[in-house]
């Protein structure tokens, strides 16, 4: 079963330092990182925690954690860690801050074809790709991500153009993140990232 790795790492300084995943999905009201677990298990995948997990136990108390590694390098260090507890395969790597993800998506994302390391969309062509919605190839992204931490290159944008990107086209609500209060009121209205051509 293809791994789902939840990001729950992140400090959430422009959200006051409020875990992010335990925001209520405007929908369902349930928590974020709750509803994406649930999508994760609803597509076939099995989800687990990635980061600093400990306020997210007792809304999920039976997934498995995985600590970054390195800690303190941002996501970079969860992706390595990820893809390393993987082994082979493939990965989905998931922001826990995602209101309006469905598992439609999450099953077009694991079922892209495989020609290249990253599948992920972005919401317009000139756009950055979403690295925490994306699948990533265990054999092919491992080496270039542990080379980036070994460089001290922790973004996560000039990786994925190092590593090749085939974009997914996603319904523009499931690109929308929550990274500060305005967020929560804004509508979701990014646009739906068309294909693109050969």
């Amino acid at each position: 079963m293809t791994l789902a790795g939840i990001f729950v790492g992140g400090a959430a300084r422009r959200m006051g330092g409020a875990p992010k995943g335990l925001l209520p999905a405007p929908d369902t009201g349930e928590a974020l990182v709750v509803r994406t677990a649930r999508c994760c298990v609803e597509a076939g995948l099995a989800p687990v925690l990635v980061g600093r997990a400990e306020a997210y136990r007792s809304a999920l108390p039976t997934l498995s954690v995985i600590d970054d590694d390195p800690s303190g390098c941002g996501p970079l260090g969860g992706l390595h860690a990820l893809l390393r507890h993987a082994g082979h395969g493939v990965v989905l790597a998931l922001a826990c801050d995602l209101p309006y993800l469905t598992a439609d998506a999450l099953r077009a994302l694991r079922d892209a074809p495989h020609d290249e390391a990253v599948v992920a969309p972005r919401a317009s062509d000139d756009a950055p790709w979403e690295p925490l919605l994306a699948r990533y190839d265990v054999a092919r992204a491992r080496p270039a991500v542990a080379r980036a931490l070994a460089d001290g290159r922790h973004a996560l944008q000039p990786l994925l153009r190092t590593l090749g990107v085939r974009e997914v086209p996603l319904p523009a609500r499931c690109l929308t993140d929550w990274d500060s209060p305005a967020d929560l009121a804004a509508p979701a209205t990014r646009p739906t990232p068309a294909p693109r051509r050969p």
